[in-house]
């Protein structure tokens, strides 16, 4: 196990006040160039010195990264804006009333006022094992600590495992997927726009990062088209203490019914895989079908499928089948039952 010091290395720091100031710096220093938005997963990093960096790149001086604003029926909302600024934002509530509700179940109110939406989206994995220095597969190693006989694995992966059973422990990511969000992302060489969903990286494609951010990239905003707008939404999420936690399993939908049936809607859960998963085929199977018990059963059986437990994180599928349901229900945030 790593020697845990509590005492930051020293590194270069370097504040930019532009956009391209900060896409100039990561185009110099590359892989040695660390990004920081709040601060808050980069701190803990670097205090214990798990993680080193020559270089910081911290972009709390970068003003074109913040604010919100109404883009065709729909919202842009830079990357270094704070999840109270999203939380409190008339349209943000008015329009994408889901986004409100994820962000305002991240922390607490201290941390949501320096947090950033872009960072909660890209913030690494909480892995003990791997967060304390073990060389793991993420790490650069030959062995998953986390998936041993002796593990303590409560809050690991039961979903898209591969090697590494780390998760996903973002909030808001699920919802972004939900509204069918669009990350854009800048680089020196131009600008690229992918879906929210493809944002994010399975250990089967990368083992070593959660995102597909490029050392010379950086993502500066999340578009949320309209065609969400004003929808049925739902979020729960659970987690073992009301304030200050990550989610043991999160759940976000949008949805469109009329008559009592299910139109069309989209669902993604967090913290049961390494990405936040949207899940297509239940989507699919409840469009159409009435708003009801049956359905809601039949989505819950079909979330969990090929679902693989660890000596520990077992209760994950039981509380992930019931999570679904309540979201095709449309149930109040109850606590979950088996």
């Amino acid at each position: 196990m790593a020697v845990i010091r509590d005492i930051m290395p020293v590194f270069e720091l370097f504040q930019p006040a532009s956009i391209d100031e900060t896409l100039n710096l990561l185009d110099k220093y590359g892989r040695d160039a660390w990004v920081m938005a709040g601060g808050l997963d980069t701190f803990d990093w670097l205090k214990d010195r798990t993680k080193r960096t020559n270089v910081v790149v911290d972009l709390s001086q970068v003003n074109e990264l913040r604010g919100i604003k109404e883009v065709d029926g729909g919202l842009e909302i830079g990357a270094g804006t704070t999840l109270t600024e999203v939380v409190k934002h008339p349209a943000v509530k008015d329009k994408f009333g889901l986004l409100m509700e994820a962000a305002e179940l991240v922390a607490s109110p201290q941390i949501r006022n320096q947090g950033t939406l872009g960072g909660n989206v890209s913030q690494d994995t909480r892995c003990w094992y791997y967060r304390s220095g073990w060389s793991c597969y993420r790490a650069g190693g030959n062995i998953c600590y986390a998936d041993t006989p002796t593990a303590i694995n409560r809050e690991h992966a039961i979903l898209g495992a591969d090697r590494c059973v780390a998760v996903s422990p973002s909030d808001t990511a699920p919802a972004l997927i939900a509204l069918d969000a669009k990350m854009i992302i800048k680089s020196k060489g131009g600008e690229r726009t992918i879906d929210a969903e493809d944002y994010f990286l399975g250990p089967d494609i990368d083992i070593t990062r959660m995102n597909v951010l490029r050392p010379n990239e950086l993502l500066v905003a999340i578009r949320i088209p309209s065609t969400w707008a004003g929808s049925q939404f739902y979020f729960e999420k659970i987690r073992d203490r009301n304030v200050w936690d990550f989610p043991l399993v999160n759940v976000a939908s949008a949805m469109k019914a009329s008559g009592g049936n299910i139109q069309s809607m989209r669902l993604a859960v967090g913290a049961v895989a390494a990405r936040p998963l949207r899940l297509e085929k239940v989507e699919a199977a409840v469009a159409g079908k009435p708003r009801n018990e049956e359905t809601a059963d039949m989505a819950g059986r079909m979330a969990v499928e090929g679902a693989q437990t660890l000596r520990y994180n077992g209760y994950k599928v039981p509380l992930m089948r019931n999570l679904v349901k309540r979201a095709i229900r449309g149930a109040g945030a109850a606590a979950a039952t088996t």
